[in-house]
Protein backbone atom coordinates (compact mmCIF):
# COMPACT_ATOMS: atom_id res chain seq x y z
CA UNK A 1 0.00 0.00 0.00
CA UNK A 2 3.08 2.17 0.41
CA UNK A 3 3.62 3.74 -3.04
CA UNK A 4 -0.36 4.05 -3.64
CA UNK A 5 -0.50 6.42 -0.57
CA UNK A 6 2.41 7.93 -1.24
CA UNK A 7 1.05 9.22 -4.62
CA UNK A 8 -2.07 10.01 -3.07
CA UNK A 9 -0.63 12.28 -0.72
CA UNK A 10 0.44 13.76 -4.12
CA UNK A 11 -2.01 14.27 -5.87
CA UNK A 12 -3.81 15.89 -2.42
CA UNK A 13 -1.28 18.71 -2.17
CA UNK A 14 -2.08 19.62 -6.12
CA UNK A 15 -5.72 19.51 -5.70
CA UNK A 16 -6.04 22.96 -4.76
CA UNK A 17 -4.84 23.91 -7.77
CA UNK A 18 -6.67 21.65 -9.74
CA UNK A 19 -10.01 22.65 -7.85
CA UNK A 20 -9.12 26.46 -9.02
CA UNK A 21 -9.00 25.14 -13.09
CA UNK A 22 -12.21 23.34 -12.84
CA UNK A 23 -11.27 20.00 -13.11
CA UNK A 24 -11.97 18.33 -9.84
CA UNK A 25 -15.72 19.25 -10.81
CA UNK A 26 -15.70 17.89 -14.24
CA UNK A 27 -14.49 14.70 -13.68
CA UNK A 28 -17.05 14.28 -10.56
CA UNK A 29 -20.13 15.64 -12.77
CA UNK A 30 -19.11 12.99 -15.78
CA UNK A 31 -18.99 10.42 -12.44
CA UNK A 32 -22.46 11.19 -11.44
CA UNK A 33 -24.09 11.80 -14.63
CA UNK A 34 -22.67 7.67 -15.41
CA UNK A 35 -23.61 6.62 -11.47
CA UNK A 36 -27.30 7.70 -12.79
CA UNK A 37 -27.90 6.63 -16.30
CA UNK A 38 -26.33 2.92 -15.08
CA UNK A 39 -28.23 3.03 -11.84
CA UNK A 40 -30.98 5.19 -11.54
CA UNK A 41 -31.16 8.93 -10.17
CA UNK A 42 -32.28 7.77 -6.53
CA UNK A 43 -28.94 8.25 -3.94
CA UNK A 44 -30.92 5.79 -1.61
CA UNK A 45 -30.97 3.20 -4.27
CA UNK A 46 -27.82 3.77 -6.23
CA UNK A 47 -24.72 3.21 -3.99
CA UNK A 48 -22.43 4.37 -6.89
CA UNK A 49 -24.18 7.71 -7.42
CA UNK A 50 -24.26 8.20 -3.29
CA UNK A 51 -20.52 7.91 -3.13
CA UNK A 52 -20.28 10.16 -6.04
CA UNK A 53 -22.35 12.69 -4.89
CA UNK A 54 -20.59 12.84 -1.30
CA UNK A 55 -17.16 12.99 -2.93
CA UNK A 56 -18.92 16.27 -5.07
CA UNK A 57 -20.02 17.29 -1.33
CA UNK A 58 -17.19 17.25 -0.24
CA UNK A 59 -15.27 19.10 -3.29
CA UNK A 60 -17.73 21.67 -2.26
CA UNK A 61 -19.73 21.06 -5.30
CA UNK A 62 -22.99 23.60 -5.46
CA UNK A 63 -26.08 21.36 -5.53
CA UNK A 64 -27.53 22.83 -8.51
CA UNK A 65 -24.37 21.28 -10.13
CA UNK A 66 -25.27 17.82 -8.92
CA UNK A 67 -28.98 18.11 -9.61
CA UNK A 68 -28.15 18.65 -13.34
CA UNK A 69 -25.54 16.23 -13.49
CA UNK A 70 -28.20 13.53 -12.42
CA UNK A 71 -30.47 14.92 -14.84
CA UNK A 72 -28.40 14.41 -17.29
CA UNK A 73 -27.56 10.86 -16.24
CA UNK A 74 -31.36 9.88 -16.32
CA UNK A 75 -32.55 11.74 -19.77
CA UNK A 76 -34.34 14.85 -17.96
CA UNK A 77 -31.97 16.95 -19.68
CA UNK A 78 -29.55 16.64 -22.82
CA UNK A 79 -26.31 15.29 -22.03
CA UNK A 80 -23.00 13.57 -23.31
CA UNK A 81 -23.04 9.82 -23.39
CA UNK A 82 -19.91 8.81 -21.58
CA UNK A 83 -18.49 5.10 -21.63
CA UNK A 84 -16.40 3.25 -19.20
CA UNK A 85 -12.86 2.64 -20.67
CA UNK A 86 -10.24 0.87 -18.93
CA UNK A 87 -6.40 0.87 -19.99
CA UNK A 88 -3.71 -1.45 -18.55
CA UNK A 89 0.17 -0.96 -19.10
CA UNK A 90 3.72 -0.09 -17.98
CA UNK A 91 5.43 2.62 -17.36
CA UNK A 92 9.05 3.30 -17.04
CA UNK A 93 10.83 0.61 -14.81
CA UNK A 94 8.08 -1.71 -15.30
CA UNK A 95 5.51 -0.25 -13.45
CA UNK A 96 2.07 -1.63 -13.13
CA UNK A 97 -0.11 1.02 -14.45
CA UNK A 98 -4.63 1.30 -14.79
CA UNK A 99 -5.71 4.51 -16.09
CA UNK A 100 -9.99 4.73 -15.96
CA UNK A 101 -11.87 6.64 -18.32
CA UNK A 102 -14.97 8.01 -19.20
CA UNK A 103 -15.25 8.82 -23.11
CA UNK A 104 -17.58 10.30 -25.75
CA UNK A 105 -15.18 8.82 -28.43
CA UNK A 106 -13.17 6.08 -27.12
CA UNK A 107 -11.43 6.46 -30.74
CA UNK A 108 -9.83 9.45 -29.75
CA UNK A 109 -9.16 8.16 -25.97
CA UNK A 110 -7.31 4.94 -27.11
CA UNK A 111 -4.21 6.24 -29.55
CA UNK A 112 -4.63 9.41 -26.87
CA UNK A 113 -3.57 7.24 -24.11
CA UNK A 114 -1.48 5.28 -25.87
CA UNK A 115 0.69 7.97 -26.80
CA UNK A 116 1.29 9.50 -23.35
CA UNK A 117 2.62 5.74 -22.64
CA UNK A 118 4.88 5.56 -25.23
CA UNK A 119 6.22 9.36 -24.76
CA UNK A 120 6.98 8.64 -21.18
CA UNK A 121 8.74 5.33 -21.69
CA UNK A 122 6.14 2.80 -21.05
CA UNK A 123 3.90 1.07 -23.06
CA UNK A 124 0.02 -0.15 -23.21
CA UNK A 125 -1.00 -3.84 -23.00
CA UNK A 126 -3.30 -5.85 -22.92
CA UNK A 127 -7.19 -6.17 -21.04
CA UNK A 128 -5.43 -8.10 -17.95
CA UNK A 129 -2.02 -7.46 -18.51
CA UNK A 130 -1.24 -5.55 -15.14
CA UNK A 131 -5.00 -6.02 -13.12
CA UNK A 132 -4.29 -9.11 -11.58
CA UNK A 133 -1.51 -7.06 -9.47
CA UNK A 134 -4.34 -4.80 -7.90
CA UNK A 135 -6.98 -5.36 -5.48
CA UNK A 136 -10.17 -3.62 -5.58
CA UNK A 137 -10.86 -2.10 -1.97
CA UNK A 138 -12.60 1.24 -0.29
CA UNK A 139 -9.93 3.53 0.40
CA UNK A 140 -10.93 6.95 2.22
CA UNK A 141 -8.70 9.35 3.24
CA UNK A 142 -8.50 11.27 6.62
CA UNK A 143 -6.56 14.27 7.83
CA UNK A 144 -4.81 13.19 11.14
CA UNK A 145 -6.45 16.12 13.12
CA UNK A 146 -10.14 15.19 12.13
CA UNK A 147 -9.75 11.84 15.01
CA UNK A 148 -7.42 9.79 16.94
CA UNK A 149 -6.00 6.73 15.69
CA UNK A 150 -7.35 4.77 18.35
CA UNK A 151 -10.82 6.00 17.82
CA UNK A 152 -10.76 5.81 13.90
CA UNK A 153 -9.54 2.06 14.30
CA UNK A 154 -12.41 1.51 16.77
CA UNK A 155 -15.12 2.73 14.29
CA UNK A 156 -13.88 1.00 10.91
CA UNK A 157 -13.08 -2.21 12.38
CA UNK A 158 -17.32 -2.05 14.16
CA UNK A 159 -18.55 -1.69 11.03
CA UNK A 160 -16.39 -4.02 8.75
CA UNK A 161 -13.35 -2.06 7.69
CA UNK A 162 -10.26 -3.65 7.24
CA UNK A 163 -7.38 -1.31 8.47
CA UNK A 164 -6.36 2.26 9.29
CA UNK A 165 -2.97 3.34 8.02
CA UNK A 166 -0.16 5.66 9.02
CA UNK A 167 0.07 7.85 5.67
CA UNK A 168 2.29 10.71 7.02
CA UNK A 169 -0.27 13.55 7.39
CA UNK A 170 -3.19 11.40 6.63
CA UNK A 171 -4.99 8.40 7.72
CA UNK A 172 -5.90 5.86 5.55
CA UNK A 173 -8.92 3.67 5.55
CA UNK A 174 -9.31 0.66 3.53
CA UNK A 175 -12.02 -2.00 3.22
CA UNK A 176 -13.07 -4.43 1.34
CA UNK A 177 -15.93 -3.24 -1.34
CA UNK A 178 -18.40 -4.61 0.21
CA UNK A 179 -18.39 -2.79 3.26
CA UNK A 180 -17.15 0.56 2.01
CA UNK A 181 -20.65 2.24 1.74
CA UNK A 182 -20.91 1.16 5.69
CA UNK A 183 -17.72 2.55 6.35
CA UNK A 184 -17.98 5.95 4.80
CA UNK A 185 -21.56 6.46 6.16
CA UNK A 186 -20.42 5.59 9.62
CA UNK A 187 -17.80 8.26 9.45
CA UNK A 188 -20.16 10.78 7.86
CA UNK A 189 -22.55 10.50 10.40
CA UNK A 190 -19.99 10.55 13.20
CA UNK A 191 -19.05 13.61 11.89
CA UNK A 192 -15.60 13.05 10.60
CA UNK A 193 -14.13 14.71 7.63
CA UNK A 194 -13.12 12.84 4.54
CA UNK A 195 -10.52 13.96 2.23
CA UNK A 196 -11.47 11.18 -0.20
CA UNK A 197 -13.49 8.28 -0.33
CA UNK A 198 -13.82 5.96 -3.18
CA UNK A 199 -13.15 2.33 -4.69
CA UNK A 200 -9.21 2.33 -5.55
CA UNK A 201 -7.29 -0.21 -6.85
CA UNK A 202 -4.70 -1.48 -4.65
CA UNK A 203 -1.43 -2.95 -5.29
CA UNK A 204 -0.71 -6.20 -4.13
CA UNK A 205 3.30 -5.57 -4.76
CA UNK A 206 4.78 -2.59 -5.49
CA UNK A 207 7.40 -1.67 -8.36
CA UNK A 208 10.31 0.53 -6.67
CA UNK A 209 12.02 3.17 -9.28
CA UNK A 210 14.52 5.82 -8.55
CA UNK A 211 16.52 8.41 -10.84
CA UNK A 212 15.50 9.32 -14.15
CA UNK A 213 12.77 6.90 -14.18
CA UNK A 214 11.06 7.78 -11.30
CA UNK A 215 10.99 11.59 -12.65
CA UNK A 216 9.49 9.83 -16.55
CA UNK A 217 6.90 7.64 -13.78
CA UNK A 218 5.87 10.99 -12.31
CA UNK A 219 5.40 12.95 -15.44
CA UNK A 220 3.58 10.07 -17.32
CA UNK A 221 1.14 10.30 -14.01
CA UNK A 222 0.67 13.71 -14.27
CA UNK A 223 0.23 13.48 -17.81
CA UNK A 224 -2.84 11.26 -17.20
CA UNK A 225 -4.24 12.87 -14.78
CA UNK A 226 -4.33 16.11 -16.78
CA UNK A 227 -5.87 14.07 -20.04
CA UNK A 228 -9.96 15.13 -19.75
CA UNK A 229 -11.36 11.69 -20.73
CA UNK A 230 -9.12 9.99 -17.51
CA UNK A 231 -11.25 9.55 -13.89
CA UNK A 232 -8.25 7.93 -12.17
CA UNK A 233 -4.82 6.68 -12.70
CA UNK A 234 -3.47 3.71 -10.39
CA UNK A 235 -0.22 1.88 -10.28
CA UNK A 236 2.09 -0.09 -7.95
CA UNK A 237 4.83 2.32 -8.28
CA UNK A 238 7.07 2.73 -4.80
CA UNK A 239 10.14 5.63 -4.40
CA UNK A 240 12.09 7.01 -1.79
CA UNK A 241 10.41 10.04 -0.84
CA UNK A 242 13.68 11.74 0.01
CA UNK A 243 14.74 11.55 -3.63
CA UNK A 244 11.72 13.38 -4.70
CA UNK A 245 11.84 16.14 -2.06
CA UNK A 246 15.94 16.51 -3.24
Amino acid sequence: MAGHSKWANIKHKKAREDAKRGKVFTRLIKEITVAARLGGGDENANPRLRTAIAAAKAANMPADNIKRAIMKGTGELEGVTYEEVTYEGYGPGGVAVIVETLTDNRNRTTPEVRHLFSKYGGNLGENGSVAWMFNKKGYIIIEKDKVSEDDLMELVLEHGGEDVVDEGETWGVYTETAAFEEVRQALEAAGIDMMEANISMIPSTTTQVEGKKLQSMLKLLDAFEEHDDVQNVWSNMDFDEAELEA
